[in-house]
């Protein structure tokens, strides 16, 4: 996936992208007259950054008494390690690692939406064009769906992540067993070498890999991200829960200017993009020939129980997550 660096090395080359006149103040309350309120946030350095590194060019954190400074992280986990040892105030992470997190009894909360699909999203007849993640074979392969992926090696991340758990259920769903896949690890770069290579037979790739992966002669398979999550808030903006005691009134100001970020990225797409591949170090040309990213304006609680379920029915929790009534900050 992209470029990341550890927690401990973030917190040298960590970038303030939205300083702000005045004193920073890191208490609970709404900041005094002409001082800032500093909130730590953890990303992961993904095309949809973009709607954030938006909300602090343009002023958005500015206009709400904030001075937001960023740290990329290595992963979701360990960026919920972080918000939830009082290292940072706000990671991001998607649904399924939080949904972990929340099994394991870790105290988050959800301030606001990072990224999604549009409602019926999944419903289209181009998911390549609203699913940024994507399970790639070569083009002459003779794997024609998910089942045939029994006893083949599949290249992920991370085990037990969000792309083994997606493309599990392609398999299960297509009457295959994913207990029966060979899953090897693999760096998205390195993974999509195997797949040049014939090491692996198929790839579970995010942009902008998928986009460089097919322009290189390989074939989609299928979009497994938006077929698991359907629609709805995917990626999420999250605190620990002391954060959101502590830092409330500032918290309310960073989803106020998310939401605002998020809703000006979804009308200026390709001031997005441009934004999306600046982040990513990647061609504009490559970020335009895959997904468009969305940015939702909202959580809704049934989006997150949907990916819940999904997860209990493939065995990647014991049973379903007793979600506080709480979850969603604000609600």
């Amino acid at each position: 996936m992209r470029r990341s660096i550890p927690l401990a090395l973030a917190a040298v080359l960590t970038m303030t992208l939205a300083a702000c006149g005045g004193n920073s103040s890191g208490s609970a309350g709404s900041p005094a007259p002409g001082e800032t309120t500093t909130l730590k946030v953890g990303t992961i350095g993904i095309g949809s950054d973009a709607a954030i590194k938006l909300a602090a060019d343009k002023g958005y954190f500015k206009e709400q008494g904030l001075n937001v400074e960023f740290s990329v992280i290595a992963n979701p986990p360990a960026g919920i390690a972080a918000a939830q040892s009082g290292q940072i105030d706000v990671t991001y992470t998607p649904s399924i690692p939080l949904l972990n997190a929340l099994s394991q009894n870790v105290p988050l909360k959800i301030v606001a939406a990072a990224d999604g699909y549009k409602d019926g999203a999944n419903a289209g007849s181009e998911l390549s064009r609203v699913d940024d993640t994507g399970l790639l074979v070569q083009k002459t392969s003779a794997i024609s769906r998910p089942k045939d992926l029994e006893g083949k090696n599949v290249s992920v991340p991370a085990r037990k992540a969000q792309l083994e758990v997606t493309v599990s259920k392609l398999v299960k769903d297509d009457g295959g067993d994913p207990a029966k896949v060979n899953w090897m690890v693999l760096d998205a770069s390195s993974a999509l070498q195997s797949l040049n290579s014939g090491r692996v037979d198929a790839a579970s790739l995010i942009a902008p890999f998928t986009s460089k992966a097919m322009s290189e002669g390989n074939r989609l398979l299928a979009s497994p991200g938006v077929e698991f999550f359907e629609q709805g808030a995917i990626g999420l903006w999250v605190s620990g829960a002391n954060t959101v005691k502590s830092k409330e009134k500032a918290l309310e100001g960073f989803r106020a200017a998310i939401y605002k970020a998020n809703a000006y990225a979804n009308e200026h797409i390709d001031e997005a993009q441009q934004v999306s591949a600046d982040i990513t170090k990647t061609s504009i040309d490559v970020v335009k020939s895959g997904a468009v990213n969305y940015w939702p304006d909202a959580v809704r609680i049934e989006d997150i129980e949907r990916a819940n379920t999904n997860l209990a029915d493939l065995g990647f929790l014991n049973s379903p997550v007793k979600l506080p009534g709480d979850l969603i900050f604000g609600k």
